[in-house]
């Protein structure tokens, strides 16, 4: 970030953290819009993607009516995997770019580096609207123009189930203690992504992607003390 600006104001006071304990650091969701209702719809509760369920539900519904049920959950599983592989490439090649410039750092953060900053604030672990919409809308645009009716239907409601599995699984794994083995390795994966090694474990709810792409941890990586 800048240091200030030319009158000398420091533009990022308001997201100052000084005297913060780790704990406190890491909860910590500070204002990061001088704007009062834009920083405002950056908060979201977890719950919030849960609103595309029904959504995703009605198209592969309207899918389903005119497609075999064989063909129907295979149109589902193809926009599912659309999804995973889509969340590996924004998360490598977006959300942890680092655009130049002055403004290309305040992109940077309000994207993703917020979060790095401040990993297990709670308010700021699914997308908010603000993104998740204009993401979902160009998503159904691409979906409507790349496969025929009613394929398309099916599988941009699988592109939306894949999101809010994401999104639902990225909150649980900061905030709800893992009972499973999968659980486990999705969380132990998350934390050294967010505290030994930013530049690897893109795949928050789809690790595999990481073994084709060679952005894998090994088994004798262990997080940090710090965010990274």
């Amino acid at each position: 970030m800048s240091e200030a600006t030319h009158d000398g104001r420091d533009p990022y006071a308001h997201m100052s953290t000084a005297g913060m304990s780790k704990a406190e650091l890491l909860m910590a969701s500070p204002r990061i819009f001088d704007n009062p209702l834009l920083d405002k719809l950056s908060r979201v509760p977890w719950w919030a993607p849960l609103f595309y369920l029904p959504i995703s539900a009605w198209f592969v519904w309207q899918g389903a009516t005119q497609m075999p049920v064989v063909l129907t959950i295979a149109m589902f599983v193809v926009g599912y995997a659309i999804w995973t592989f889509s969340e590996y490439v924004c998360h490598r090649w977006l959300f942890h770019t680092e655009f130049p410039g002055a403004i290309g750092e305040r992109i940077h953060f309000l994207l993703h580096g917020v979060h790095h900053v401040h990993p297990s604030d709670p308010l700021r672990l699914v997308m908010p609207p603000l993104m998740s919409v204009p993401l979902m809308l160009l998503a159904y645009v691409v979906a409507m123009a790349l496969f025929p009716t009613p394929y398309s239907l099916t599988i941009y409601g699988g592109f939306l189930f894949g999101y809010v599995l994401y999104d639902e699984i990225h909150f649980h794994l900061h905030h709800r203690t893992p009972r499973t083995g999968v659980e486990q390795t999705l969380r132990r994966l998350h934390l050294l992504h967010h505290f030994r090694d930013p530049l690897r474990g893109y795949g928050v709810s789809c690790p595999y992607w990481d073994d084709v792409f060679g952005t894998g941890y090994t088994k004798d990586d262990k997080p940090g003390e710090k965010p990274v």
